[in-house]
């Protein structure tokens, strides 16, 4: 179980996260939606540790680790995706898996993770991460480099972002399969309606607080009355 306990966060006199208190469960897929600017990138690297909470406490587990550094906390088991996975010229998708797994691992075992997100395996496993690569292959490469870390809390911040709508579509069913590719709780901030559709959980966020916490079944009629973004994977903002 992840705890969050009256996190704030201020930004150039700005309240981004005003007292945030929340608490997620083990083995849950949580979507976090909201207006752009409510928050809710924020919380995510607060969670991770790229951002230090002005005040509050983060429990891992039971575990404090509000001060812990960003490599502490993945050792710990929490991994996290960016809205834009990053490019790493002259490194293969094989380096890139055999760095992310902690762990000596095979052609064959990187092969295995590939299949899983959807990429023929002998096409890629020897590619460099580079420009070459789609934006829906980066985000493909980056969902089984997390897959292959079994991490036991995962983010994706807005993954659907910057890709075009085929991608968009084959992500879907990726994330529909994710119980079979990552292991334990797995939180996704997004907008996409078909994202929520498939979430155990859903947080909504509003103006720096939780405005309402629920499973799918009690929050997404609510959530969809009131359209938080019309284009595909939103637009970037501060929270």
């Amino acid at each position: 179980m992840l705890e969050i306990k009256d996190i704030c966060f201020t930004r150039d006199n700005k309240k981004i996260l005003d007292h945030v208190n929340l608490s997620i469960d083990t083995d849950k897929f949580v979507v976090i939606t909201g207006p752009n600017g409510s928050g809710k990138s924020t919380l995510v690297k607060i969670i991770m540790g790229i951002e230090k909470p002005d005040t509050g406490k983060i429990l891992l587990e039971g575990k404090d680790i509000t001060n812990l550094s960003i490599d502490k906390r993945s050792k710990l088991g929490i991994a996290f995706a960016f809205q834009q996975p990053v490019k790493f010229k002259g490194i293969t998708v094989y380096d890139l898996l055999k760095l992310s797994s902690e762990k000596e691992i095979n052609k064959n075992e990187a092969c295995d993770i590939l299949s899983k997100v959807g990429l023929c395996a002998k096409e890629y496993v020897d590619r460099e991460v580079n420009g070459s690569l789609s934006g829906g292959e980066l985000k493909r490469i980056e969902i089984a480099t997390v897959a292959v870390r079994n991490s036991k809390f995962t983010i994706f911040d807005e993954p659907e972002a910057g890709i075009d709508l085929w991608s968009f579509q084959s992500l879907i069913k990726i994330f529909e399969d994710m119980r079979k590719i990552v292991k334990g709780t797995t939180l996704i901030i997004s907008h996409q309606e078909r994202i929520l559709n498939i979430a155990d959980e859903i947080i909504l966020m509003k103006d720096g607080k939780i405005e309402a916490k629920g499973n799918k079944e009690k929050l997404l009629g609510q959530v969809l009355e009131k359209p938080i973004c019309c284009k595909l994977g939103g637009s970037k903002d501060n929270g």
